[in-house]
């Protein structure tokens, strides 16, 4: 049975097909670079969350949660940098008006190009094909608002452009509180917006996302120790625990021109997404750089004060940070194969929006349909995550199982009724077997 492995534009008609992602506001005609989640989505999304808190904090004694305001003051955004370099390089076709990424139009290029090297390329404008172009500008990608009845500049605020931030200022609050030890990190999971020139490529690069980002506060002599440990447990986490193909990831070191002005050090994971190779998440070696910033902007001691010794001193930063419509359109990418009669997303099992599919073989007959009822509670009860369907014939059913990546369907026949055993058919091979309804 030959098999391939699925375009963008074919994941992308999956998901609205099946309820998994919907373009936001699409009954008024959408808006750039805003999705919304449909059932399936909403669950597969809250497995990968759920299993990268599992994984991160629960099942740890070194790590900690915290959900901080999405509006926070705005010397927030002033201290960490974002105010003055958190931009994006801004270019204006000059025939149709269209504003595009400088760095997207011309391979190879970093944020970091210049109008001079822009115009050496001259690239076509994606709108109209004409070459006259605006001079490059920086174009800070922070949504700004208001807080107040007056809008003037004393109510300026911004919505978060990073969860990182609110774990920064709450950090001293965590060591008076808790008191924990070196080596520690808090986690957070949130609403990120960030006001992107030109989103593209489905959520891959979206204006509201969703971020799960940890800060891992270190000793400043052990922090590549740390990193390394830390790169290693993100392998394990993505591969082991989300089930990505170990080869569709790539380590890409980031050269000291191309980092976040906060990082002395940055590997960038990649993954193979069907529109080529794009980030999938970034860690970062933020040195002190954030709480000495606080420290300055606020007055307000960041020091960390050992419980042995009685040193006093600012930690270091080891920040692993993952955008969830990243990590869940690689899931997708990863799941999604065609073969030559149908379309199956190969989901692992603990993502999977639903564990069963239970199934009366026939739905006029109310004697199936009563024990198929049966059945369905002992595994609900037992499960949650599991569907009832009668629509259609149960080939449909299953093709419709297998679009949204149900591991396993359960079918109630005549035979059910006799012997009380079920067909339990495998969404990966299609193989069935005949199951006691009590051993499922």
């Amino acid at each position: 049975m030959s098999k391939t492995t699925g375009k963008l534009e074919d994941i992308v008609s999956l998901c609205k097909r099946r309820g998994f992602i919907f373009p936001g506001s699409d009954v008024y005609g959408g808006m750039a670079g805003t999705w919304d989640f449909g059932p399936l989505g909403v669950m597969l999304k809250r497995n990968i969350m759920n299993a990268w808190w599992r994984f991160w904090v629960d099942s740890r004694d070194d790590m900690y949660g915290v959900d901080a305001a999405i509006i926070m003051n705005p010397k927030t955004w002033e201290a960490s940098g974002h105010v003055a370099t958190f931009a994006d390089p801004l270019v204006e076709c000059k025939e149709c008006h269209g504003r595009f990424r400088a760095d997207k139009l011309v391979n190879g290029a970093t944020e970091s190009i210049t109008t001079e090297e822009f115009l050496k390329v001259n690239p076509k404008c994606p709108t109209c094909g004409k070459q006259a172009w605006s001079e490059i500008r920086k174009f800070n990608m922070m949504f700004q608002t208001h807080v107040g009845p007056v809008s003037d500049d004393t109510s300026i605020a911004y919505l978060r452009p990073e969860t990182a931030q609110g774990i920064f200022t709450n950090y001293k609050n965590v060591v008076d509180t808790i008191y924990p030890n070196l080596p520690f990190g808090l986690a957070q999971q949130g609403k990120a917006f960030r006001n992107e020139i030109s989103p593209r490529d489905f959520i891959l690069r979206d204006r509201e996302c969703s971020q799960m980002e940890i800060e891992y506060f270190v000793r400043p002599d052990e922090w590549e120790k740390e990193f390394d440990k830390m790169l290693r447990e993100q392998h394990y986490f993505l591969e082991q625990v989300i089930g990505l193909p170990a080869g569709m990831i790539h380590d890409l070191d980031v050269p000291a021109e191309d980092r976040a002005h906060y990082s002395k050090r940055t590997v960038d994971m990649m993954f193979d997404y069907p529109n080529g190779e794009e980030e999938l998440m970034g860690l970062a070696y933020r040195t002190d750089f954030d709480l000495s910033n606080i420290q300055r902007a606020s007055g307000k001691s960041m020091e960390y004060r050992d419980k042995v010794t009685g040193e006093s001193f600012i930690p270091h930063v080891i920040e692993p940070s993952i955008g969830v419509e990243r990590l869940f359109l690689a899931v997708l990418s990863a799941a999604y194969v065609e073969e030559e009669d149908r379309v199956v997303l190969k989901l692992p099992e603990n993502l999977a929006p639903y564990k069963f599919c239970v199934s009366p073989l026939l739905k006029n007959k109310p004697e199936l349909v009563a024990k198929a009822k049966e059945v369905y509670q002992i595994l609900k009860d037992k499960y949650i995550f599991v569907t009832w369907d009668d629509s259609g014939n149960i080939g449909k059913r299953y093709k419709k199982q297998d679009e949204i990546g149900t591991p396993k369907c359960v079918v109630i026949d005549f035979d059910s009724l006799e012997d009380d055993t079920v067909t339990v058919r495998d969404r990966d091979t299609t193989e069935q077997v005949r199951v006691k309804a009590g051993e499922l």
